[in-house]
């Protein structure tokens, strides 16, 4: 509970960095509608089978490795769109820490410098993901347990790859090997700010969730769709907070394990007591200077 509440802190001082920079909530909405455009792109033709069963006279064959080609395709665009925003908004937040006032320009500039990069992860992300997805398709119960228990061991082990790929531009395999060098000091803190920033947006979801109840509890279909609409709404604004939030914890994570300094706007003492050392010094200059 002391994780829990020192990340409900942390996330409150991220959102107060946020309100700086509101336009960044841009990114994440252009990486939420590209990505729909993605899924639609890839399975609409899919659960209509026109790209994945093939028609021997009146026979029809599922074709298997059709569709994990199409998967992996699905994941690598879907990875390639999340990263770079994501990188984009890390790239602009690490401004922000260093006293200048990012733009959006400045964020997708960034993130086109290490464009190379970004492809290079997102082709490992997706092998990952893919290879994850058949393990769970060809097992039983157990085999889709274990598949959930290293698909989560996964995004825990790189948490850190993002800022490690905009801040150290380092290739996909060292990105890796350096988040789960960190990981080793954050574990917890990684954990809980991903299960805490789950849990306080799923709470503040709940009101989207009565207005989706009371839609259908009136049977008047206008209603449903006014109700309905507003829930929808909210719950966007929300994904595009917990985006930018979730991206602006991963950078302060990293930049305090890494520099043992505390960014600026960030309280020393609750960083200090969430980490378990000596109260560091305030943000500095040095190792963000290529930004």
């Amino acid at each position: 509970m002391g994780k829990f509440s020192q990340t409900w802190n942390l996330m409150k001082e991220s959102w107060e960095l946020l309100k700086k920079d509101k336009e960044l909530l841009i990114l994440p909405l252009i990486s939420g509608i590209l990505c729909l455009v993605v899924m639609a792109s890839f399975v609409y033709p899919m659960v209509k089978g026109q790209l994945i069963v093939e028609k021997n006279g009146n026979q029809i064959n599922f074709n298997e490795g059709k569709y994990y080609v199409l998967m992996f395709l699905f994941y690598f665009f879907s990875y390639f769109i999340i990263v770079f925003f994501n990188s984009a908004i890390v790239a602009a937040v690490m401004i922000r820490l260093k006293g200048g006032n990012p733009t959006i320009r400045d964020g997708l500039g960034a993130a086109m410098s290490m464009l190379p990069l970004i492809v290079a992860w997102a082709f490992v992300a997706a092998t990952v993901g893919i290879i994850l997805r058949m393990i769970e398709d060809k097992s039983e119960l157990l085999g889709k347990i274990v598949a959930g228990v290293l698909g989560l061991a996964w995004s825990v082990v790189t948490f850190l790859v993002v800022p490690i790929l905009v801040i150290e531009q380092k290739g996909p395999f060292a990105a890796v090997k350096e988040s789960a060098r960190l990981l080793k000091k954050t574990w917890g803190e990684q954990i809980i700010g991903r299960f805490s920033f789950g849990l306080v947006f799923f709470v503040l979801g709940i009101p989207a969730y009565l207005l989706f109840f009371l839609g259908a509890s009136t049977k008047s279909m206008p209603m449903i769709i006014m109700f309905g609409a507003l829930a929808l709404i909210y719950l966007i604004i929300l994904s595009l907070i917990q985006s930018a939030l979730q991206s602006i914890f991963q950078v302060v994570v990293y930049h305090y394990v890494t520099d043992k300094q505390v960014p600026q706007g960030f309280n020393p003492v609750f960083i200090d007591s969430a980490f378990g050392r000596k109260p560091p010094t305030k943000f500095g200059g040095g190792s963000f200077s290529r930004f």
